[in-house]
């Protein structure tokens, strides 16, 4: 029986967390760490100026006073007695599609893992109210699962998936979405009067782009887009390297001998 690490940005009591584990019951030994609290939009933070408390909540079930990230390293150097052979942060109550793979904790989570070599994915529902359904999710989560350990995954890639709600069945490997939000800043001040800004977003009028992942969910698919951990842009490479000589300039003259 294949082995799953399971974790998320909502907290070790999250619905969507339990959930997952309810829907691989029976196909996999499942291994839960998660942060003791919600770290939503933590992205890939660790945790550098104070301990990692970890406490165990019962049989391959741990709380991490850190970030998602700090869960997934903690687990795998520490927690779990035999390396997992997935990682799978979710399920997420809410998208991470286009800029948010930058800002998520889910997504932050899932790269933590790809980074230590283990295949992992993210996976999220977009509700339309304000409750989510995890049932589809979570049978979806459990087919991908199975398919990635039968046939694996690219090296250093990882796949964020988003779950539509209502799905109707359809499944699109996309691209990640240009921003097509807006930052909204809600000022105020506190009863010291101190000025505080609360940050949310809007969504913008202009056109999404096709085969993108909020193309697909605009038209009720899943979308999985493929995530690869080397950000570098090779064409701008090789492009500005002639800017090198021109900004060695800039060194004093004795280094430049």
């Amino acid at each position: 029986m294949p082995h799953i690490l399971i974790t998320n940005d909502d907290g070790i009591h999250g619905e969507g967390l339990h959930a997952l584990a309810a829907a691989l019951e029976g196909f996999a030994t499942v291994s839960m760490v998660a942060p003791n609290r919600e770290r939503s939009a933590s992205a890939q933070s660790i945790t550098l100026r104070q301990p990692i408390v970890c406490d165990q909540l019962g049989p391959r079930e741990w709380m991490v006073d850190g970030t998602p990230a700090d869960a997934v390293i903690v687990a795998l150097h520490k927690l779990l007695a035999e390396p997992p052979d997935l990682v799978i942060a979710g399920i997420n109550p809410g998208s991470n599609l286009g800029e948010n793979v930058y800002y998520s904790g889910t997504v932050g989570a899932a790269r933590e893992a790809t980074i230590h070599h283990f295949p992992s994915f993210a996976i999220s529902v977009v509700p339309r109210a304000k409750k989510c359904d995890y049932a589809n999710a979570g049978r979806f989560a459990r087919a991908l699962a199975e398919i990635i350990l039968a046939e694996g995954l690219p090296d250093q890639v990882l796949l964020n998936v988003n779950v539509p709600q209502p799905w109707r069945g359809r499944v699109r490997f996309v691209r990640q979405s240009k921003k097509i939000t807006r930052n909204q800043l809600q000022e105020g001040a506190d009863p010291r009067g101190r000025r505080y800004f609360w940050l949310h977003e809007q969504r913008n009028d202009r056109e999404i782009e096709a085969n993108t992942d909020y193309a697909a969910i605009h038209d009720h698919a899943i979308s999985i887009t493929p995530l690869h951990l080397d950000h570098t842009h090779a064409q701008s490479l090789n492009h500005l390297s002639r800017w090198a000589k021109k900004l060695e300039s800039a060194a004093p003259a004795h280094l430049r001998r």
